[in-house]
């Protein structure tokens, strides 16, 4: 085991059996917990004048996105493991191993930085880790054990595949794992319980003093929401992450061979990441209504406060996500010699894409200065103005999915000739299945425009309906029609250098994005360390100005985005060392 995960288990440690010297400022009451503690401003420690927050918040998210790769990513190599034994292909095999070979950097680097995040809050946040600990108690135990079960796995699951890639030791190999995607889900599962708790606390009564079982705070009003939408993201997030490496090699690269095999890679990262990404919103919508259901105010926080705008930003990431992942899509169309057969429907679904994204990105309530709303006649337009409620939304979203999925679907057939006798009437399900689901999708949000408001979130359910029964009868319906399919060549490699910035576009879009959801997510507890629970009476307890906030997650970013780049770097160049050291042990 590495020192970084040495460093990060003592830590954890520490925590647990030291608990005194975490509470060593608490008074009795509060170590006996007859409520949670009420620290004031004093019992905040100032070092150097760092900012406490920062230091967290910072040390909180680059751990989170190092986490979600490194859960990611074995996810879909056990996947890709599993398709290379049943399709016999020996490429599904080694780019499950290449997807492995970058998780092994990133993981040490989210241990070590798991270690100073929980450590900064310990030294900063005394009285918080302390209520946390004495309430989940052994669960965190629990935590460091699986930590360091997660790591033995995870080398032995790298180390050991050349030994076991052959026969039946391959079903072993396999099987570690699966051992290690279920004890890395665990982890989610259990740290999301804690970030959960912080926002929806239960098992404790208004006072903070405990009145339920471990189980019962784990299993608080939004800790399942928070669970499916944080799997899903992880796995768009891993392939994002992953398609960005392919890329990079690709453009790195100069043999025909390799390209070809990073160009293959890409194309399955990209696949990865839209099918993570298509369910995203849903489960996205169910946090929030979970989040309005638990607190009104929390929901109006989101959705009507000083965070609503922020909202727009996303709709403007999301839509780059949207368009990156398209256009690589059609740029793929080339690869195929029947490609151009199908290039000639690009421009309908970009005139669609571009559409929904414009009014995605519409706002309700415009901020004007005094005579603008004076020239204006008020806050909303009185033509874009009706586009920025939630029926126009929902129905732009619903179609861009659609229409991201008919992408995928028609680089899929490009390469494939159905020899099934009833293809044509097959043809025409599908067609109908798009039309029939579109005017369902377009009609429930004209309905929501006419509905009283307190069914316009109903409204969204057949949309959500038909999304996804555009999707599911597609695939089920190529399934059975391109069984036995003539195929054709696909010529891998075949790509222009452009469409591999698209596959650079998605991690950036992406890393932003979970940056500012979360920065979203941790505001909307106000000035609560424990909505309604606990205070935070830090001199910094206050919601960050969406200025100081946009330029601290852009750091984050760029900063985690430079860690991808030097992994990406080191690999190749592990490549080329190797390269070079055989090259000269056949010359001798």
């Amino acid at each position: 085991m590495k020192i970084s995960h040495l460093i990060a288990l003592l830590t954890v440690a520490i925590a647990l059996f030291a608990p005194d010297l975490v509470l060593a400022a608490t008074d009795e009451a509060a170590r006996v917990l007859e409520g949670a503690p009420k620290p004031s401003r004093l019992d905040y420690p100032v070092i150097a004048g760092i900012s406490a927050r920062k230091l967290a918040w910072s040390m909180a998210q680059m751990h989170l996105f190092l986490a979600a790769f490194v859960l990611a990513v074995p996810l879909f190599a056990i996947a890709t493991e599993f398709m290379s034994v049943v399709t016999g292909d020996d490429r599904f095999d080694d780019m499950a191993r290449e997807f492995m070979k970058i998780t092994m950097a990133a993981y040490s680097l989210t241990a070590l930085v798991g270690g100073g995040l929980l450590l900064s809050l310990l030294v900063f946040y005394p009285h918080l880790m302390g209520y946390m600990i004495k309430v989940f108690r052994g669960q965190m135990l629990i935590y460091a054990l699986l930590f360091g079960l997660e790591s033995i796995t995870l080398y032995i699951y790298f180390y050991s595949w050349d030994a076991l890639r052959r026969g039946n030791r391959k079903w072993y190999h396999m099987s570690i794992g699966l051992v290690l995607n279920t004890v890395g889900l665990t982890l989610m599962f259990i740290a999301n319980a804690w970030t959960s708790f912080m926002m929806s606390p239960a098992g404790i009564d208004p006072s903070g003093a405990i009145t339920g079982t471990v189980w019962e705070a784990t299993r608080n009003p939004l800790w399942n929401p928070l669970n499916l939408h944080r799997f899903l993201a992880n796995i768009a997030y891993g392939g994002a992450i992953v398609g960005g490496y392919a890329a990079y090699m690709f453009l790195a690269e100069k043999d025909p061979v390799k390209k070809a095999h990073y160009d293959w890679m890409g194309y399955t990262s990209n696949f990865i990441a839209i099918l993570g990404f298509l369910p995203l919103p849903f489960a996205g919508y169910w946090l929030m209504a979970e989040i309005y259901a638990y607190s009104q105010q929390m929901g109006i926080t989101a959705m009507g406060g000083i965070l609503a705008w922020l909202f727009i930003i996303q709709a403007v990431l999301i839509g780059t996500i949207m368009l990156a992942a398209n256009y690589y899509l059609w740029s793929g169309l080339m690869r195929t010699d029947r490609g151009a057969e199908y290039a000639k429907y690009v421009k309908y679904i970009a005139v669609v894409i571009v559409g929904g994204f414009l009014v995605w990105v519409t706002p309700h309530t415009l901020i004007l200065t005094a005579n603008e709303i004076q020239n204006l006649g008020g806050t909303h337009h009185k033509i874009l103005g009706p586009l920025g409620i939630m029926p126009a939304k929902n129905t732009a979203v619903n179609l861009m999915l659609v229409f991201t999925f008919m992408s995928f679907q028609l680089f899929y057939r490009s390469s494939r000739i159905p020899v099934v006798s009833w293809a044509k009437s097959g043809n025409m399900i599908v067609v109908a299945l798009y039309v029939v689901g579109i005017t369902n999708i377009v009609g429930a949000g004209l309905y929501g425009y006419i509905t009283p408001t307190v069914y316009k979130v109903g409204a969204s359910v057949p949309q959500v309906v038909s999304t996804l029964t555009i999707i599911i009868g597609s695939v089920i319906l190529d399934v059975f029609m391109l069984r036995g399919a003539k195929s054709e060549k696909v010529h891998w490699g075949r790509m222009t250098e452009r469409s591999q910035y698209a596959l650079f576009v998605l991690p950036v879009a992406f890393t932003w994005l979970m940056g500012l959801m979360g920065y979203i997510r941790s505001s909307l507890r106000t000035n609560w360390h424990i909505y309604t629970v606990m205070k935070d009476n830090s001199p910094e307890n206050y919601i960050p100005s969406l200025r100081d906030a946009g330029n601290t997650i852009t750091a984050i970013t760029l900063g985690f985005m430079a860690i991808m780049v030097f992994v990406f770097w080191l690999s190749r160049l592990g490549k080329t060392i190797q390269k070079g050291t055989t090259a000269q042990e056949d010359a001798t």
